[in-house]
């Protein structure tokens, strides 16, 4: 590695227990073969293997090298079941309002933008209208442009007085 000093290196040591994995649920593949280093032993895992991280340390030889231990898990791991189940809910249930939230959640705005613009565009009713004027809100708050956030919230809170009983808990004010 080049003397660059910000730069720093991460080994990272994977425990993997085979009664965890299976091929059915997390494939994975021996690659050692097709290494361009022969003597080192590869697993090439899909992208959707989790691992936990566990302990995080910098190596006292080398200050620039940090250690991660990390530890598969498997689908009866009650804390990645919860974290799952919670990005579920809090992502929604259809699949293009999942879409527009996941890349607000990751910082894609201007992608997040459009696709809210086109779901707007063809909103089928006042609660579908009502929603994606509150999530361009959100990302107009979350680019710091607070104004226009305001006119888009108040758009999406008219909708839901006009549409709403005027107990409703989505117009209780917080």
């Amino acid at each position: 590695m080049p003397n660059n000093t910000e730069n720093v290196s991460v080994l990272f040591i994977m425990t993997i227990d085979p009664t965890k994995i299976s091929t059915s649920i997390t494939p994975f593949a021996m690659i050692d073969e097709q290494t361009a280093i022969t003597s080192e032993q590869e697993i090439l895992f899909t992208m959707h293997t989790v691992f936990r991280v566990g302990e995080i340390k910098q190596m006292a030889e080398n200050s620039r090298l940090w250690e991660v231990q990390l530890t598969i898990t498997d689908e009866s791991d009650p804390q990645l079941a919860a974290l799952t189940d919670h990005v579920k809910q809090e992502i929604c249930s259809e699949r293009w309002y999942q879409m527009g939230q996941l890349m607000l959640q990751v910082g894609h705005f201007a992608q997040a933008e459009e696709l809210y613009k086109e779901l707007l565009a063809n909103a089928s009713d006042d609660s579908d209208r009502a929603y994606v004027y509150h999530h361009i809100g959100y990302l107009k708050a979350g680019q710091g442009e607070y104004q226009q956030a305001v006119t888009f919230y108040e758009k999406s809170l008219e909708i839901k007085r006009k549409t709403l009983p005027e107990d409703d808990a989505s117009l209780a004010p917080t």
